[in-house]
């Protein structure tokens, strides 16, 4: 434990890397999938590729945790000495969890919750919780970090590019007529969230190679806008594309200060589907 008894929860959505989050000691409360013959735990009791793999047959639900899991977790925190905790979720616009783990803080009032909406999914918001992770570390005090998340939150995007709307619209997150317009068409959106952490098409792009290239070129000019930044490749089940998207990306900004290669969770996979590629921005300076 740090000398200043600093905690931080987050949700199985932010895709921490799970070396990181083990190295620091980061608790994660991991969102619901239901398919027909039960209730997994996102990344505890399946894998995105066994998301993948069955979503032909079967698309499934996705539901927030539980609030006995959740003030359970939190009174772990607390009865393990920790006196702060800083709750960092991702976007309460794309998901109830944010506002569930504020409910649930109140039953623990004798710990002091900082909550932290980081208005992004995936590893947009992971980026919050490693730059938090490495500020307690440092011994930065609890009202500085608070601060500086809150400054980083409007700082970070992430940009997805993704093969096909199917899955998407199947989820209900866009129409069916638009999704089978721009499957017919090849159109493949660069979709990221907005300043009010709901998603919007940044832009579209017809085929693999010119999606591709956008997507890097919509990272590379967001990166412009600042001197030191972090940066960060996400992927659904396809490692050797993001390997060849992270060396183009390499050549086009050379200034990062961190990489970080993650897999997106599967409660993320299962609106998205197969063949994702993220690239996330965080800007410092």
């Amino acid at each position: 434990m740090n000398e200043q008894r600093i905690a931080i929860l987050t949700d199985s959505g932010t895709d921490v890397p799970e070396e990181f989050a083990h190295r620091h000691a980061i608790f994660t409360i991991p969102l619901a999938i239901q398919f027909s013959d039960g209730l997994y735990l996102d990344g505890v009791t399946i894998t995105p590729e066994e998301v993948y793999r069955r979503l032909p047959h079967e698309i499934p639900k996705t539901s927030l945790p539980s609030s006995e899991g959740i003030l359970h977790t939190m009174q772990e925190i607390r009865d393990a000495g920790y006196t702060t905790l800083f709750i960092i979720s991702i976007s309460s616009a794309l998901s109830g969890t944010f506002n569930l783990m504020r409910v649930t803080a109140r039953d623990v009032p004798d710990l002091d919750c900082r909550l932290i909406d980081t208005k992004n999914i995936g590893i947009g918001a992971g980026f919050a919780v490693m730059r938090a992770a490495e500020m307690i570390e440092n011994g930065v005090s609890a009202n500085e970090i608070e601060s500086t998340l809150n400054k980083l939150v409007k700082n970070t995007k992430v940009f997805f590019c993704l093969p096909t709307l199917e899955y998407l619209a199947k989820g209900g997150r866009i129409g069916r007529v638009t999704a089978t317009v721009g499957s017919f068409l090849d159109v493949r959106p660069i979709i990221s969230c907005n300043e009010d952490g709901v998603y919007y098409t940044v832009q579209k792009a017809r085929g693999a190679d010119r999606s591709l290239t956008a997507l890097l070129q919509n990272a590379t000019e967001y990166a412009k806008g600042s001197n030191l930044f972090h940066l960060a490749i996400a992927h659904g089940g396809v490692p050797q594309l993001a390997a060849h998207v992270e060396a183009r990306l390499s050549e086009l900004i050379r200034s990062a200060k961190s990489y970080v290669r993650t897999q997106v969770s599967p409660a993320l996979g299962v609106h998205t589907g197969p063949g994702l590629i993220g690239v996330g921005v965080q800007r410092i300076s």
